[in-house]
């Protein structure tokens, strides 16, 4: 498909590589780009260049150019809240978030498509939290001519999933926290984690509009649960009472208060003693005492995807145990790092 012609044979023909201009003291570049259509007008200047033969594509009916063809790989794998733009490079075209949010990849339809062979699509890390005109993949048709058949069976892997890639936007929920603690509801000592969570909460555009303290006491502290509900609060965070000590009675209290699915410990640390649960369709998350003590934990996984809309399952915290140690550097770093991915 690739064959030597003489140039003034090679009008109506595809160029199948760059070719250089140098004009000492003035300019050195592309004179003419991979895939550009020769005419007429381009034998004189393809002569000066001293091109007196040239490759040239001979394109099958079968078969598209690199660059069409990523456009349509492009436009196949960009879910809602992710897209393209400009022209492609070397047969390769960057994917970008069109809007703040969090990155989800349909992670087996992506294997399917690289298993194809000819193409080939690279993401950031399933559920990357990622800022509005941030890369979050690269595609390129892999030869400069590929045939039609693996670019169509590629769309049709993505089109099942209605993309392979989406970002998410985070909602604006209203948060009511819930600290609790003997300890803290009778001025033994300060309470920390107030701070703490607020920040992270407001950081995701979050709006923290009531804070309690709660003695250890079930029913005290089932009846915040119930009136942060009654308030309107769309997500609960509670803190104290996630352990094992007789007086850590929280868990116990989301379920006098209509807590269901309850999910109790996670293979992530810092974070194991992490609880979810749902009373109706708002979301009550237990974090544990390591929240005071360790910048990034289970929270900072899990947060980002509650406030996306997503239902966590058992399911969802066994697969977080692979990649789920923090290695507690000095300087942290996370989200540029393992931890959750």
């Amino acid at each position: 498909m690739l064959k030597t012609i003489r140039t003034e044979e090679a009008v109506g023909k595809i160029l199948a590589h760059d070719i250089t201009e140098i004009r000492p003291g003035e300019f050195k570049g592309r004179a003419f780009k991979k895939g550009h259509r020769i005419c007429d007008e381009d034998l004189c200047h393809l002569q000066r260049l001293g091109k007196r033969h040239i490759y040239v594509i001979d394109q099958p009916d079968d078969y598209l150019h690199e660059d069409n063809a990523v456009k349509i790989l492009a436009d196949a794998f960009c879910g809602p809240g992710v897209g393209w733009d400009g022209e492609p490079a070397e047969g390769k075209l960057k994917l970008r978030a069109l809007q703040d949010g969090l990155l989800t990849v349909r992670i087996d339809a992506l294997a399917r498509i690289n298993l194809l062979g000819e193409v080939m699509c690279a993401t950031l890390h399933h559920h990357t939290m990622v800022r509005k005109r941030a890369v979050v993949a690269a595609t390129r048709a892999i030869p400069l001519l590929i045939r039609k058949e693996i670019v169509e069976n590629a769309v049709d892997i993505a089109g099942d999933s209605c993309g392979i890639l989406e970002i998410k936007p985070l909602r604006k929920v209203r948060v009511g926290i819930l600290i609790t603690g003997n300890e803290i509801s009778e001025g033994l000592i300060p309470d920390r984690f107030e701070g703490i969570l607020r920040q992270k909460l407001t950081e995701f555009g979050a709006l923290v509009l009531r804070v309690e303290i709660a003695p250890d006491d079930p029913m005290v502290i089932r009846e915040h649960l119930l009136s942060f509900i009654e308030d309107g609060m769309e997500l609960i965070l509670t803190t104290g009472g996630m352990s094992v000590d007789p007086d850590d009675v929280t868990r116990a209290a989301v379920q006098n208060a209509g807590g269901s699915r309850l999910l109790y410990g996670a293979p992530v640390l810092p974070g194991a003693m992490f609880m979810l649960a749902y009373i109706g369709h708002v979301p009550i998350l237990g974090v544990p005492a390591c929240g005071i003590y360790h910048k990034t934990t289970i929270l900072d996984l899990i947060l980002p995807r509650i406030l996306a809309g997503d239902t966590i399952e058992r399911a969802d915290l066994a697969a977080m145990g692979h990649g789920g140690l923090c290695l507690d550097c000095p300087e942290c770093r996370f989200p540029i790092c393992p931890f959750g991915k």
